[in-house]
Order: C-alpha cells, then sequence, then structure tokens
C-alpha cells in the first residue's frame, strides 16, 4: 500500500512545532542586533578613530597594505573626556538634573497612579485615556507649546501679572526650571503607566487587614501599598531617568545657555565641531555610565528575589 503523502498545511504545521519557538524566541534578538548592537558597533568603532577633514569625517581602523593589515586605534579620545572638564560637568549636570526630575515625577505620578487604580472601571478608563492623551500630538510639538506658556509674554505671566500677583514678568523660560518643567511633563505617563500596572494588581483585602489589625492609613500605606508598589517605582523611576539623561530637544529650547547636558554635548561635536570620534566616545562612556549600573541593581535585585523565595 501506497504512503500518503502529508499536505502542505501538515508539512507547515510540522515546520512550525520544530522550528516555531525558535522562530518566536529569535525576533526579539534580531532586532536588538540590527537596531541596537550594530549601530552600537559602529559608533564603537568611530569612538576608536581620528578625527580628520574628509567624508566620512574621521579615519579607518583597518587599512590592507603590501604586508596585511594596519590596524590603528585612538583610545586618545577616551583620554581626553577625562581630561576635559566639559564633559565630566555635561554628565554631571545630566545625572542631576535627571535625578532631580525622576524624583518630582514620581511625586506627582504616584498619587495620580493610585488614584486611577481605585477608580472604578468607566472613570478608570478615562483617567488612562488622558494619561496617554499627550502621545496623540507630536513631541516637538508639545515642547513648543510650552515656549508660549513659560516666555515672559506667556500665558502664566499674563495670568499672574492680570491677578496683580507680581508687578513684572517673570524668567521661568531658559532656566533650569523650564527644563524640569518640560521633563516633568513630558515623561510623566512613562512613570504613571508602570506605577497604575503595579498598584491595579495589589490585593485590596490586604489594607483591609491592616485597618483591622490597627494599623492607621498612613502606616498601613508605608507596610503595605509602597512596599508591594516597587517594581513600579522602579521601573518608572528608569523609564525616566535614562532618557532624561541624554535629553536633547528640552534643554534647547527651553533651557539657557549655562543648562548644560550631554545630550548638548554630543549634538554641539557632531553637527558643529565636526568631531565624530569624540561625539561617539562621549556616547559610548554615557552608554556604559548607564547600563552596567543598572544591570548590576538588577543582578543584585535578582539574588534579592531569590533568596526571598
Amino acid at each position: 500500500m501506497s504512503e500518503i503523502k502529508p499536505t502542505l498545511k501538515q508539512r507547515f504545521d510540522r515546520w512550525m512545532i520544530r522550528h516555531g519557538r525558535v522562530l518566536v524566541i529569535g525576533m526579539p534578538y534580531l532586532w536588538l542586533l540590527l537596531f541596537f548592537l550594530v549601530p552600537f558597533l559602529i559608533v564603537l568603532k568611530i569612538s576608536f578613530a581620528t578625527a580628520e577633514y574628509a567624508q566620512p569625517p574621521y579615519s579607518a581602523l583597518f587599512q590592507w597594505v603590501d604586508e596585511g593589515v594596519n590596524i590603528a586605534i585612538n583610545f586618545g579620545n577616551y583620554l581626553f573626556l577625562l581630561s576635559d572638564s566639559l564633559y565630566i560637568t555635561a554628565y554631571l549636570n545630566s545625572i542631576r538634573i535627571a535625578a532631580i526630575s525622576t524624583v518630582i515625577t514620581l511625586l506627582i505620578g504616584y498619587p495620580m497612579a493610585y488614584g486611577i487604580a481605585r477608580a472604578k472601571g468607566s472613570t478608570r478608563n478615562l483617567l488612562l485615556m488622558l494619561v496617554i492623551l499627550p502621545f496623540w500630538t507630536s513631541f516637538l510639538i508639545r515642547v513648543y507649546a510650552w515656549i508660549g506658556i513659560l516666555d515672559r509674554e506667556g500665558l502664566i505671566n499674563a495670568a499672574l501679572l492680570a491677578l496683580h500677583i507680581i508687578s513684572e514678568p517673570l524668567i521661568i523660560r531658559q532656566t533650569e526650571v523650564a527644563v524640569y518643567i518640560g521633563i516633568v511633563y513630558t515623561y510623566l505617563p512613562f512613570m504613571i503607566l508602570p506605577l497604575y500596572s503595579t498598584l491595579e494588581k495589589m490585593d485590596g483585602s490586604l489594607l483591609e487587614a491592616a485597618l483591622d489589625l490597627g494599623c492607621k492609613p498612613w502606616q498601613a500605606f508605608l507596610k503595605i501599598t509602597l512596599p508591594l508598589s516597587m517594581p513600579g517605582i522602579l521601573a518608572g523611576s528608569l523609564l525616566v531617568f535614562i532618557p532624561a539623561v541624554g535629553e536633547f530637544v528640552i534643554p534647547e529650547l527651553l533651557g539657557g545657555p549655562n543648562t548644560l547636558m550631554i545630550g548638548r554635548t554630543l549634538w554641539n561635536e557632531f553637527f558643529s565641531n565636526r568631531d565624530w570620534p569624540i561625539a561617539s566616545a562621549v556616547a559610548i562612556a554615557m552608554l556604559i555610565f548607564l547600563v552596567v549600573p543598572i544591570m548590576y541593581f538588577q543582578h543584585i535585585q535578582g539574588k534579592t528575589e531569590e533568596a526571598g523565595k
């Protein structure tokens, strides 16, 4: 009796059973390879080059000669970052502004996320939509709108003058205060959404039990709600802090000339000075400075969770 050949659909189902898991797992790694690792390696290669008046404006690391391959690696770009106080100051200012903005965002976002998590179904959906609504507008347009709000002739000064609270316009724009306002406004949804996701899953009976056992509301919050919401706090803080360190648009449009952050320094090196090797070294140093402590923190957190189980 002749063997029955499988149909095309059966062969496809067998192939998916054998290779489907590898395909599903491999797609995110392929995405990271193309859009993170490859650009990172290109920037890393440029950071070891030497600036030249050419196109592209940097030297080649590998040159073919008659005897073989000539490798020219320049470590001077990284040594220059340590010797020039401009880059150290830019790094420290960026970390300081990003850290303060993260704390302010957390203080504003936590009550909002808590209120949304405790709201009823229809009201909760409406509040979540209001949180996400700013993403429907261009980020650049929203930052430009703050120029009109914070300017000397802007809405805030006009309202304060009309109420006779001030006698002359306040200088808000082109200060660090304006940068904090812009960063907090822009990244507030990134703090609220992880916090809401954590608080919404919290068992409300734990708070009821704590209150029945004699805890005051603020004690129940500190002993139960706050510890259980730590994953959301950490996730939201990282989502705000990391992009805020390298922020360029907000300090450029709302900040003044004294608001020195690493994003503006990168822009100047790439496009004004056309010193791509130095700019690439600044970018690599910033990435290492951010990623290594975060990986170490996650490693310690993983050990703590394993010890608690």
